[in-house]
């Protein structure tokens, strides 16, 4: 396990000004959080160089590219077969998008993204020929009512509330 970075409260505003808009200039997060638009820049980074920002990246509406269907499933792994030989087979299937080792009856949860129920079970049955897998187990989604949430951090309770309180109005 790495070790925990330390944010003070001006780092964790800044993180929270980009996780809503990743494509905001450091000018904009500067008056957003009372800096210059090069120390917003120099704490951005140090955050990159610490671990704690790992890319910048963009979100795809699923709907709108026709993946309609999500399903989240557990698989159960053969006796004696462990997670790591059987993960970098799952990662050959494009539409699982996440893949987390779990504790429980079952060793791992996928999120899986397909147009319709007939391509979800086509991903089953890739699933299932892969050597090792016991059984899997899916949960379809009926609707999703927030995803891709960021992590609760310090300093970022007041805009936690404020997408609260928007999200009421």
């Amino acid at each position: 396990m790495q070790a925990i970075v330390q944010l003070d409260e001006v780092d964790a505003r800044i993180l929270t000004v980009l996780v809503e808009e990743s494509r905001r200039s450091y000018a904009d997060v500067g008056v957003d959080v009372g800096l210059s638009t090069a120390a917003v820049h120099e704490r951005v980074k140090k955050m990159i160089e610490r671990g704690v920002i790992e890319r910048f990246t963009l979100r795809i509406n699923p709907d709108r590219v026709g993946l309609h269907f999500t399903a989240f499933v557990l698989i159960r792994n053969e006796a004696g077969v462990h997670c790591g030989e059987i993960s970098n087979r799952l990662r050959e299937i494009p539409e699982l998008l996440e893949l987390h080792s779990v504790a429980g009856e079952y060793d791992e949860l996928a999120k899986i993204r397909t147009t319709h129920a007939q391509a979800l079970e086509e991903v089953l049955y890739r699933i299932k020929a892969i050597p090792g897998i016991a059984r899997t187990t899916s949960t379809v989604v009926l609707s999703t009512v927030f995803e891709e949430r960021p992590p609760p951090m310090a300093g970022n309770a007041a805009a936690s509330k404020r997408r609260s309180a928007s999200s009421l109005s």
